[in-house]
């Protein structure tokens, strides 16, 4: 575990220098209203990887409901026990109905649930969890993610990679440096197809998966911000019900 974190720390360092154009940093942090909403084609990703062989008959699934239209993902309450327990009750206590996405960075997250305080909470009065990480599940372009705070510590607040697919999130540089720290080979796959934020893992909670509705999410990845990032119009979450799948 500490040599994938020092690889993660690397892998932050190449993202930043390689993956984050000067007109990708300018179109997250410039306010006003995109003049067309552009499709984002992602492909299909054939992978053993559990984000992607879900979701199946029974699993516990999200359906939300935005002003922007809905989305659906699966959750992974065996590998975040502690996220999914935490944003179900949440969402079925009516937690995150009515409330507006707060930071959306385009062409990387969308992000939500932080409530009144602007901090977030938790069914433990409030009491933080400490990130579930694993290999199984990966920050993955789709994949439904509770922030961690300063301290490493997760709440309510919860966010969805809206990373491109391939390359144009994963670079070849990100690739050879995950092939030569050992990563299994298909995770990397997985990345180099999905798209990603590889140097993210391990370092807070992922819990599910959006399977679909993604244009959703690409779509409000493209409103207006202003220089703290927040959209210049209300996003709103009409809902999220937790729903069983069939």
């Amino acid at each position: 575990m500490r040599a994938l974190k020092k690889i993660m720390a690397a892998l932050a360092l190449t993202a930043v220098l390689a993956g984050c154009s000067a007109d990708n940093i300018l179109s997250s942090i410039q306010g006003g209203k995109a003049d067309t909403v552009q499709t984002v084609s992602r492909p299909a990703v054939e992978s053993a990887e559990l984000q992607f062989t879900h979701p199946a008959a029974g699993d516990t699934i999200a359906v939300f409901d935005t002003s922007a239209g809905v989305f659906k993902a699966v959750l992974f309450s065996t590998e975040a026990p502690q996220a999914v327990q935490n944003f179900t009750t949440l969402a079925q206590q009516g937690f995150y109905n009515g409330l507006t996405v707060t930071r959306v960075e385009k062409d990387f997250v969308v992000e939500a649930g932080q409530g009144a305080d602007g901090r977030g909470t938790t069914i433990w009065n409030g009491n933080r969890f400490s990130a579930e990480t694993t290999d199984k599940l990966h920050h993955y372009s789709g994949a439904l993610c509770a922030a961690a705070d300063a301290s490493g510590d997760c709440a309510s607040v919860f966010y969805v990679m809206e990373t491109l697919p391939g390359s144009s999130s994963v670079t070849q540089e990100l690739i050879d440096q995950m092939n030569a720290a050992g990563w299994r080979a298909d995770v990397v796959s997985a990345y180099q197809t999905a798209g990603g934020a590889p140097y993210l893992d391990y370092t807070d909670t992922v819990f599910g998966q959006v399977y679909e509705g993604m244009e959703v999410v690409d779509t409000i990845a493209q409103t207006g911000v202003d220089e703290a990032q927040r959209p210049t119009e209300a996003v709103t979450i009409n809902s999220v019900s937790i729903e069983t799948y069939q």
